[in-house]
């Protein structure tokens, strides 16, 4: 019984830590998630002993299929910043790309081991490596400009209601 009276003690000071500071002239210290504008982003290497899966190749997969695996991809990485990204600018080029197209989005989307790798490299955080520097990559470097500035706050609806 003590435990759980000290434990809601505990939890009624957290709500209210804000409001005693309101209260109070001290100096209150700064909040626990400060900005991360300057923040410097630390990233290791892969280590060599350490063997990365290859994506299985389909070379007879048809193309039709390829875009709706591909669009499948774009919407489910892991990580929401590529879902967004990703899945809008599939939605907006994917099914306008030919074969050659489609083939360097799918070695962009899977023959990356890092989901971080892509996000930086769309992003113009990190610079990208030459085998990934496509027609493909500057599409998406120049769909994560925004230069319509349209709302990216959702994935787009898998189907228009239209059909």
């Amino acid at each position: 019984m003590f435990r759980q009276l000290r434990l809601t003690m505990d939890i009624s000071g957290w709500i209210f830590m804000p409001w005693r500071r309101s209260l109070s002239n001290k100096q209150s210290p700064p909040p626990p998630l400060a900005s991360t504008i300057n923040d410097v982003i630390v990233d290791y290497d892969d280590p060599d002993y350490l063997p990365l899966p290859e994506y299985p190749v389909r070379p007879n997969e048809p193309l039709d299929i390829r875009k709706q695996r591909l669009l499948y991809q774009s919407r489910k990485r892991g990580m929401l910043e590529n879902d967004l990204l990703l899945s809008t600018f599939a939605a907006k080029y994917l099914d306008n790309f030919n074969a050659e197209q489609t083939a360097q989005y799918d070695q962009l989307i899977n023959g990356v081991s890092n989901d971080w790798d892509i996000y930086y490299w769309a992003t113009d955080v990190k610079p990208t490596p030459k085998e990934y520097d496509t027609e493909i990559m500057r599409l998406l470097k120049d769909h994560v400009k925004n230069a319509e500035r349209i709302s990216r706050i959702r994935q787009p609806d898998l189907y228009s209601s239209e059909s």
